[in-house]
């Protein structure tokens, strides 16, 4: 194509009209900060900055604070724990409850099996 300067596009290999660059191509090397924050400090920054806003008035609007939600996380966590332990207390109780049964069932089952293979 004739006025074709599109710098992005590569030269076929053949025609060595273009000098070889060793960037392109090359993965660009980012620091242990930049790889840690997801990108340049600044930018992370700005963003972090314009999401505590965002959310931080929407808090507002509901009437939330971080205390009150803390304290409903807390209030959450108890009821669960409690909900589970009584499970597992009912749970016990089922347990102890069939094995007076299966047991004893089971122990004669084996001692009559026991004594036929005699």
């Amino acid at each position: 194509m004739i006025g074709d300067h599109d710098t992005r596009r590569r030269a076929p290999l053949e025609s060595g009209a273009y000098p070889a660059d060793p960037r392109i191509g090359a993965p660009r090397r980012r620091s242990a900060l930049n790889r840690f924050l997801g990108g340049s400090p600044a930018a992370v920054f700005v963003k972090l900055l314009f999401l505590s806003v965002l959310v931080g008035a929407v808090m507002a609007m509901f009437g939330l604070t971080p205390g009150l939600l803390f304290w409903q996380l807390y209030d959450l966590t108890r009821s669960l724990i409690d909900l589970g332990l009584d499970t597992f207390h009912d749970f016990g109780r089922w347990i102890l409850a069939g094995a007076a049964v299966v047991v004893p069932i089971w122990f004669i089952a084996r001692l009559l099996t026991v004594s036929r293979e005699r």
